[in-house]
């Protein structure tokens, strides 16, 4: 990525009900002022409940969300979109062949993936919104 701090970013992953929809609140909670945060997903999902408490615990609302995918996208001005799944990398490939996007992959561990009590699979949503928000908050300060 150039150095100029990116104007608008897309946060990817493969349902947008959790990984990406998280991003986007995070981006939009510390950034939002100055930079444009949306979420989009290969196929839209239904949001998770989980993402919804993890978020709420750092204060966070993101009850409101409603997944998009790709197609929902009305404007495709993007500086930069970041991909959190495999899917989701290769489908963000495809929509910016023909758009001026960086495009830049963060493996980002799915937390739905988790099976145990209430408590071990909120812990695995937990670790997915705080190592976003290191990656996010590293990526764009000044």
């Amino acid at each position: 990525m150039s150095g100029a701090r990116p104007q608008a970013v897309l946060f990817a992953c493969t349902l947008n009900a959790a990984r990406s929809p998280m991003a986007e609140a995070l981006g939009g909670a510390y950034f939002g002022r100055e930079i444009y945060f949306a979420s989009a997903g290969v196929k839209r999902g239904e949001l998770d409940p989980f993402a919804v408490a993890a978020m709420e615990e750092i204060g966070i609302d993101m009850s409101k969300h409603k997944p998009h995918s790709f197609e929902d996208l009305e404007d495709a001005s993007f500086d930069l979109i970041v991909t959190l799944s495999p899917e989701a990398h290769h489908k963000a490939l495809e929509f910016t062949r023909t758009l001026a996007c960086d495009v830049v992959y963060w493996p980002t561990f799915d937390a739905t993936a988790v099976q145990g009590s209430r408590e071990q699979m909120l812990d695995a949503y937990r670790q997915v919104r705080d190592s976003l928000s290191t990656r996010i908050k590293a990526m764009l300060a000044k």
